[in-house]
Parts: C-alpha cells; sequence; structure tokens
C-alpha cells in the first residue's frame, strides 16, 4: 500500500516546506542578528546587488555583472512586447527554439519554462505580468550548483558546496504507462498533478523497456530534480575557476552559481560553463538535499554557510556598507509573492 503523498511528504525532510525546514534554525538567525545588530545584516554580503542578492534581485542586472563568454544568449522581454518584435529579438540575437523563459525576477523556479515554438512563446507573453527573460537552451548534460563566498579582507575566495541535478525522469519497462511509472516513485509522484495537464495522453503512453523519458528539464528541486552532493568536485582548479568567474564582479562575495558545463574536465579548464543564473545571499548549499543526507548533517552544513555569510557581512559593514531596513525586505516579498498569488 502506498504512503499517501501528504503523509509522504514528511518522510524525508528535503520534501519539506521551505518555512518547516528553516524553523528549527530560526534562533540561530536571531543570534546572528543581534551580533550583527541588523535582522537584515545578510543584505551588506553583496554591495553591488540589491538587497545583496536575498530576494527580488533582476536577473538581468546581475548576469550583467558577469564575463559575457560564461554565459548563454539572452533577450529580456517587457510586459506586453508584441510577439512580432520579440522573434525579431530573437533573430538578432541568434537565439533558435527551444529556448527558456523566465521571470526577470522569481524565486524557485517560478514560471521557468521550456519553450518550443513561436506558438508557445506567444501563450507565454500573452500571461506574462512582468519582464522576463529568453535564454538560450544549453544543452550540456552535466548541470551544477556552485557556491561561492570570499571573505572581503581576503583576495581569494572558495568553493563550500557543488551540487549535482539529476533530472525527474522515468524508464520504461514495456509494459506500464508513463502515470503509471511515475506513481511508483516517490518524487515523480509529487509531480504527476502538475505535469499531467502538460503532458497529456503521453502519460498514457507505453514506453519501451529501458527507454528513459525525460519529464521535467527545468533544474529545480521543487520540480523533481534531485539533488546530489557532489562536494568531491572541490579542490584547488575548481577554487581557481571560480575565483577568476567571481573576484571581477564588483561588490559580489556570497552566492550560488547555477550552470551547465560540457564536461568535468571542462569544468576544471574553465572551458563550455555557461552560467545560467547567479544567487546572492539566499543562496542555499544545494548537496544538502542529497536523499542520503541526514537531517543533523544537513543542519550543520546550513549553519557554517550561514555563519561564513555573517563573516562576510560584518566586514562589509565594517566597510561602511549598510544592510537594508528589515522592512524593505517585507515590502520586497510582499510585493513578488503575496501580491502574485493573490492576483
Amino acid at each position: 500500500m502506498k504512503t499517501p503523498l501528504a503523509l509522504a511528504k514528511f518522510s524525508k525532510f528535503e520534501y519539506w516546506p521551505w518555512w518547516l525546514f528553516y524553523l528549527p534554525m530560526l534562533p540561530y538567525w536571531v543570534l546572528l542578528s543581534i551580533k550583527n545588530r541588523s535582522l537584515a545584516y545578510f543584505t551588506a554580503a553583496n554591495p553591488g546587488i540589491d538587497l545583496g542578492g536575498f530576494y527580488g534581485e533582476s536577473k538581468a542586472d546581475i548576469l550583467k555583472l558577469i564575463d559575457p563568454n560564461y554565459l548563454p544568449k539572452a533577450a529580456f522581454i517587457q510586459v506586453h512586447s508584441n510577439i512580432t518584435s520579440i522573434l525579431a529579438e530573437m533573430n538578432k540575437l541568434e537565439l533558435s527554439f527551444p529556448i527558456i523563459a523566465k521571470p526577470d525576477v522569481g524565486e524557485r523556479g517560478n514560471d521557468v519554462m521550456l519553450i518550443s515554438s513561436a506558438e508557445e512563446l506567444e501563450a507565454y507573453n500573452r500571461s506574462a505580468d512582468r519582464t522576463y527573460m529568453l535564454q538560450e537552451y544549453i544543452d550540456f548534460e552535466i548541470e551544477l550548483g556552485v557556491l561561492f563566498s570570499r571573505i572581503p579582507a581576503e583576495k581569494t575566495g572558495k568553493v563550500t558546496s557543488v551540487t549535482g541535478k539529476e533530472f525527474l525522469s522515468v524508464t520504461g519497462d514495456g509494459q506500464s504507462t508513463i502515470k503509471e511509472l511515475m506513481s511508483k516513485e516517490l518524487r515523480a509522484r509529487f509531480q504527476i498533478e502538475r505535469l499531467g495537464p502538460a503532458l497529456g495522453e503521453k502519460m498514457n503512453s507505453i514506453l519501451p523497456k529501458g527507454e528513459v523519458k525525460l519529464l521535467e528539464p527545468i533544474g529545480n528541486h521543487c520540480r523533481g530534480t534531485k539533488f546530489l552532493n557532489y562536494n568531491y568536485l572541490i579542490n584547488d582548479d575548481l577554487n581557481q575557476i571560480f575565483n577568476q568567474i567571481s573576484n571581477p564582479i564588483d561588490g559580489f562575495f556570497y552566492g550560488r552559481y547555477d550552470l551547465k558545463v560540457k564536461s568535468l574536465e571542462d569544468l576544471y579548464q574553465g572551458k563550455n560553463i555557461r552560467i545560467l543564473e547567479l544567487n546572492g545571499a539566499s543562496s542555499e548549499p544545494g548537496h544538502i538535499y542529497d536523499p542520503k543526507n541526514s537531517l543533523r548533517i544537513a543542519y550543520k552544513d546550513l549553519a557554517w554557510h550561514w555563519k561564513r555569510l555573517a563573516s562576510i557581512s560584518k566586514h562589509n559593514m565594517n566597510a561602511g556598507f549598510k544592510p537594508v531596513p528589515f522592512s524593505q525586505i517585507v515590502k520586497t516579498y510582499w510585493k513578488f509573492v503575496i501580491l502574485k498569488k493573490a492576483d
């Protein structure tokens, strides 16, 4: 007998709602806030990014700070743009389908979509209620989350977390439908309701034995991607590469790069790296969500990163950079989350 989804969600901490997972960390945040004399001390970690990259930052503004050699081609589209002008801009930039569409301001994979045609793009454009980005789809097989940080007083920083991403898929047995295959695996079961309308009748297709069907091309944990602990990849070569990428970024000291790379050999040589996003002060060490990880170790690793974030913030505050008022964080969250849900 299968465990009900509502109960299964609490069987492993990686499936917990974010607020429940972070609730035991609340006293530590209060302690760090007292030590740094600010509830929003973390917004001083990255003076070059709005709110330190904690929430509400523009992807366009951040990507402009990064060496273009590491970036996919991208266009930023204003609300109510004409589809003809959008296609013309894509043609100008040599952007072709499939393409990734995502809000310029957004979190946790919300409204991110793989667009395969002009018709799908037109539908996405009609529904968009804010500026969004069209980003070149990079088909490299390896996608990683690399968390890098540097103490402002030090010349070099280091990578402290590497997250491998295993995309949601099912493997055919020659007898079961895609829906039946999904129902056999807990991670996929959570996504049936969301993916059902998109897959339509394909949910009833029977996959040949051994055939792998990719169900979700977007590498977000909340969309079924399995996060894996790839910290074994951390070495001096990796640190050197991310110092080369990060140090030229003015006012950046703590954050996670979400990227794709063609091979691990290329990663260590700094070649064929495409940075999809750079997240700031709110960046999680994604490796903690590895299914093999224990809750105790997850909190231990998270606390270590929060302590480092606080140390970076304190250095910047001592240098004259002030954290934003906590009320501004509340207003930003209200604008981009509460009001959007109410629409």
